[in-house]
């Protein structure tokens, strides 16, 4: 494990650490597309009600929100701090404190949330947590667009993947992310996140202790970037692989007045996709309501998620 961290250090020398590939030294001071440097950039911490029901469980998945992201969609719901690299900058030992203080909470993991360009500092301070006492599986969330060989570094670390699979259509991918080939990576890392942690999802007394939940958010309008999506995932992923099918799509400020993107979805649009992931075999799911509600969270509050 040593090894895998001081290779991921060594790539941030070049950076590759997603499939952009800047190929920048972040160590240097050097930002390429996410904005950040070599230091861990951390924006909020919190026991978290509102994920899948084996990571929240009753007392919360202890979430980690790392500032910016890879991928930077332009409908982010965490925009506030997905599109920036803000935040606090910590050192490892005091992340790893951070995750400690989750599990004194009662959490029932540390989740972290857009890990990926801050891996080389994560990852040792996961270790030196796990040295002190930490005994909660890491659930690492991620947009999906990712490089199976820097996660094959991660094995041993994670105990269960979350990652998106948003598109089918990676003409909608690059209009909205601002990626040409979404699904080859998306497709290849969950292969590999499956050959580390199974495609069953592990539970101890209703809480997720290993494996896959694939989340795919069904936009409005885009209906039909659902349904290619799932026929994807029905060539890359077992049937025992769950997926969360996710209703609550709200529009940011900045897409209020956009023809498509200004609304949440129907109740036709998701009964749609849901029935389709049935039709193909997927009998693992979860499913969300439909309704008027905003769901998008403000980080400019204590909890975001304070509706």
């Amino acid at each position: 494990m040593e090894t895998n961290i001081e290779r991921l250090k060594e790539i941030l020398h070049n950076c590759a650490l997603c499939p952009r590939r800047c190929g920048i030294d972040r160590t240097r001071g050097e930002k390429g597309f996410c904005g950040l440097d070599g230091r861990i950039h951390v924006d909020h911490a919190l026991a978290h009600h509102g994920e899948e029901p084996p990571l929240s469980g009753s007392r919360g998945a202890g979430t980690i929100f790392f500032s910016s992201c890879n991928l930077r969609c332009s409908y982010c719901q965490n925009y506030q701090i997905s599109h920036a690299a803000g935040g606090s900058l910590l050192e490892a030992d005091e992340l790893a404190c951070m995750m400690l203080h989750l599990q004194e909470e009662g959490c029932h993991n540390v989740e972290v949330v857009t890990p990926t360009p801050q891996l080389p500092e994560i990852a040792p301070a996961l270790l030196l947590a796990r040295r002190d006492g930490l005994n909660l599986p890491l659930v690492f969330n991620c947009g999906g667009y990712e490089d199976p060989d820097v996660l094959r570094l991660l094995e041993g670390l994670v105990d269960v993947y979350l990652p998106d699979f948003k598109y089918g259509d990676d003409h909608l991918a690059e209009e909205l992310s601002g990626v040409k080939d979404y699904s080859r990576w998306a497709s290849s890392s969950l292969r590999e996140m499956i050959r580390q942690v199974g495609d069953e999802l592990q539970s101890a007394e209703g809480i997720a202790a290993r494996g896959v939940i694939v989340r795919h958010l069904i936009l409005p309008g885009h209906v039909e970037n659902s349904l290619s999506a799932l026929k994807i995932l029905r060539s890359v992923v077992p049937l025992t692989v769950p997926l969360s099918l996710m209703s609550q799509y709200s529009p940011i400020p900045s897409l209020q007045d956009h023809p498509l993107l200004g609304r949440r979805i129907t109740k036709e649009e998701y009964e749609r996709v849901v029935n389709f992931a049935l039709d193909l075999g997927f009998d693992e799911l979860f499913v969300q309501d439909v309704d008027e509600r905003t769901l998008s969270p403000d980080f400019a509050r204590e909890n975001p998620f304070d509706w």
